[in-house]
């Protein structure tokens, strides 16, 4: 059995590569980048890599924590919250005039994912 410490530090790795392909994508689209660049299949592994990491993971540690099915609102926020993240790299590329108010959007997202995990609102 994967120790739930093994499946945060993956968590957090999946995360760390999101949020480094986004950066990376959202600060390239600020400065009037196109769609068009050496990079893009690149970033876009990361970021779906990371996408998958973070899901197996966090599925993992609820599995380790007894929660499964009927999953607390906390649990439904962030799974959420990934999944508009997912679907990020997709806006950022076809809507590049959003790539200001995104940086901030995804910010704010990650904090309120970690806020959810750390303190278990509801």
């Amino acid at each position: 059995m994967i120790p739930f410490a093994v499946y945060k530090n993956i968590h957090l790795i999946g995360m760390m590569m999101v949020f480094l392909a986004l950066g990376g994508l959202l600060l390239h689209r600020i400065n009037g980048g196109t769609q068009d660049h050496a990079w893009r299949k690149p970033v876009a592994i990361t970021h779906g890599v990371g996408i998958f990491l973070i899901l197996l993971s966090g599925f993992g540690m609820l599995a380790r924590l007894g929660i499964f099915w009927g999953w607390p609102g906390w649990v439904t926020g962030k799974v959420l919250i990934w999944v508009i993240l997912g679907g990020l790299i997709a806006v950022i590329l076809r809507k590049p005039t959003l790539a200001k108010p995104l940086w901030w959007i995804t910010i704010a997202l990650g904090g309120l994912a970690a806020y959810l995990a750390g303190t278990k609102p509801f």
